[in-house]
């Protein structure tokens, strides 16, 4: 076994990767970059070598970064995690003929596995069925789109290189197809640095279930069960269970030894996933996507129905050592759940958020995981992926793993940004989720219904009551020095204007902290009596008591309690109405930190309301702006420049009606 490892990755994948390490007495390496230094991964490991700035490419995908990492530390093997060079077969090579072991498949399997033109050909002749399509190399886009209809439509539009649903268009009519295949030409090249397409028919209320398999360098080969990953956003991963709702044994037992054969079909050693495409209408046919060479974000769900630990079992065979478990053996316990916590506003489109992690709650308890990159502190920047982690639930049946996850989730709160908590519960609400109804295009489906809860009375007064007891004198004091909307005589409420959401209201306090009275504008006087102590607020408001986690930031103060994270700031002057600022021309303005990945137009050209004018990239995700009017634009930006939250990027002056 080796003595040092060095974990070529970030976030909570290396705090996981690291918990295994310790546990098994090997010194762990951890690798940052300069956004990264005080990451808890960073803490958490025995050593930590600085790799370079904040882009990845100059980082975490400098393959010469971190060799010289591994020649600092004396690391005898990488383990990538998933993601960054994971699945890249020149890292593999360099660290090969480095003489350290990469803790992964052979080069050859990584090699026609990340191609899936070539992974779709090796997996036929060893009888795996594959989904109709086009798929040879040198595709141009004449030949997509003249081979198109008999493919039949809808299409899917895939990179040949890469995953996670980066590059990839559903087409359902021929004329979009040469917009759609320039789009995701562009995204390919960006995000893996090869643009080969190709075309696959798009199954129809499609399911997505993958399988774990693990092979090592003895000829052995297995699998162990299938999850579940319908639940989606644009071809990414949300909620992910084990094992899943639709196959029954047969088919369970057919779609694992497939798996098993995708595997044998590369020579592959390791963990690895194999992925399938189902149709809901016809739960026993099945069909190869894809197989992902590395370790799967969503591997926890497999762990906890099999007791395995998958990280160890890829530290033994890559040491050489036989699978310790024969297919047999293997049993499927219970049911898991999991749950990707992202930095990203689902009320604004899933757009990515940022900002200080101020404060934090991760749930705990019998049955519940939690891997996490977050500590108090962390900054959530738009240099990489916006997830931040997975709540995970055991239990005895599907219906028991769903409570027991809505329960966790309530339980979760990250202070200090907008997360995906919210949504998560509300989408294990839906019917259809608890029924094990699911297809790809159910949360698409359900985000429409989704509101972000509004911000309530309660909330502002709990606000209004930090804010108070923060200014309240600790030790002996003139009573009547103490702040005067506190006054022991309850005289002289002083107001305090705050902010939450989209409403801003005044509050009037008057009383003590033990005995207060609390008006909301507009509404009726309420009993009101609170304390602080630590990030711990106390608010009880008619006898109702609530517990708040509680941290302020530059001017917001974030509330935590029931499941629900809301922020509230004080407001000092008149906010200024929008029709006060445009006066009928617009401004397109970047709804998030990121890049300039494409401009649309020419400075000074005539625009039609729709027309797509500037699109800025962040945390791996295009968002396009477009214009709200017709008329011409000035743009203030260029293609490459990078762009802060509400920067001004282009403006649209429109074209008036002429007087008569």
């Amino acid at each position: 076994m080796f003595d040092s490892v060095l974990v070529a990755n970030r976030g909570e994948i290396a705090v996981r990767v690291i918990r295994t390490l310790r546990a098994m007495g090997i010194r762990s390496v951890a690798v940052f970059s300069d956004a990264d230094a005080h990451a808890r991964h960073v803490a958490e490991a025995d050593v930590a070598v600085n790799i370079g700035p904040a882009p990845a490419r100059q980082s975490y995908l400098s393959i010469d970064a971190l060799l010289a990492a591994i020649e600092r530390t004396g690391a005898q093997a990488v383990h990538p995690g998933y993601g960054f060079l994971s699945e890249n077969s020149q890292f593999a090579e360099a660290l090969s003929a480095a003489g350290v072991v990469f803790i992964g498949p052979p080069v050859t399997a990584i090699q026609t596995m990340g191609d899936k033109i070539s992974a779709k050909a090796a997996v036929s002749g060893f009888g795996v069925p594959v989904v109709p399509g086009i798929s040879r190399p040198g595709l141009t886009d004449d030949d997509l789109i003249s081979g198109a209809p008999d493919v039949g439509f809808p299409v899917l539009v895939k990179p040949s290189a890469g995953g996670g649903g980066k590059g990839m268009r559903v087409v359902h009519d021929a004329a979009d197809l040469p917009a759609a295949l320039a789009s995701a030409r562009r995204e390919a090249a960006s995000a893996f640095g090869d643009d080969t397409l190709f075309l696959e028919r798009f199954v129809l209320n499609p399911r997505h279930i993958e399988v774990q398999v693990l092979a090592d360098n003895h000829g052995n080969v297995v699998h162990l069960g299938e999850r579940e990953c319908s639940l989606q956003r644009r071809h990414q991963k949300v909620i992910e269970e084990a094992p899943s709702p639709l196959l029954d044994p047969q088919t369970r037992a057919r779609i694992g030894a497939a798996a098993c054969d995708t595997a044998r079909s590369v020579d592959y050693t390791g963990a690895g996933t194999v992925e399938f495409i189902v149709s809901a209408d016809r739960p026993d046919e099945f069909f190869f996507m894809e197989m992902n060479t590395r370790l799967q974000v969503e591997h926890p769900v497999t762990e906890m129905v099999t007791g395995l630990d998958l990280v160890e079992l890829q530290l033994r065979i890559a040491a050489g050592e036989k699978l310790p478990i024969a297919q047999d053996e293997i049993r499927l316990v219970g049911h898991a759940i999991e749950a990707r916590v992202y930095a990203e506003d689902p009320a604004r489109g899933f757009l990515p958020t940022g900002g200080d992690v101020v404060g934090l709650r991760e749930p705990a308890g019998p049955g519940i995981r939690v891997d996490s990159g977050l500590a108090r502190g962390t900054v959530v920047g738009s240099d990489y992926d916006p997830m931040l982690a997975k709540v995970i639930a055991h239990a005895d049946d599907r219906g028991a793993a769903l409570r027991a996850l809505d329960s966790a989730l309530a339980n979760t709160a990250v202070l200090g940004l907008t997360t995906n908590v919210d949504f998560l519960r509300f989408l294990l609400a839906d019917p259809d989720v608890a029924a094990g109804d699911l297809d790809t295009g159910l949360l698409d489906r359900r985000l429409p219904d989704f509101t972000a809860a509004e911000p309530s009375d309660d909330d502002l007064i709990a606000g209004a009551a930090y804010r108070w007891l923060r200014s309240w004198p600790t030790g002996p004091t003139d009573p009547w020095a103490v702040p005067s909307g506190w006054r022991i005589a309850g005289r002289a409420p002083t107001p305090i204007r705050l902010k939450a959401g989209d409403r801003t209201d005044h509050v009037w306090l008057t009383g003590t902290p033990e005995r207060a009275t609390a008006v909301v504008e507009g509404r009726e006087n309420r009993t009101l009596s609170a304390s602080l102590t630590g990030d711990a607020l106390a608010v009880t408001v008619d006898g109702l008591r609530t517990d708040y986690l509680v941290a302020e930031a530059g001017g917001q103060v974030w509330l935590a309690a029931a499941g629900r994270v809301v922020s509230v700031e004080e407001v000092r002057e008149a906010p200024v109405r929008p029709d006060d600022e445009a006066g009928g021309d617009a401004e397109l303005t970047s709804p998030m930190p990121g890049a300039v990945v494409a401009v649309g137009v020419e400075d000074g050209a005539a625009v039609t309301a729709g027309t797509v004018v500037v699109t800025v990239e962040a945390m791996k995700m295009e968002h396009a702006l477009t214009a709200p009017v017709d008329g011409v634009a000035e743009l203030l930006v260029d293609a490459g420049e990078q762009v802060k939250v509400g920067q001004v990027l282009a403006r649209i002056t429109a074209i008036k009606e002429p007087q008569t």
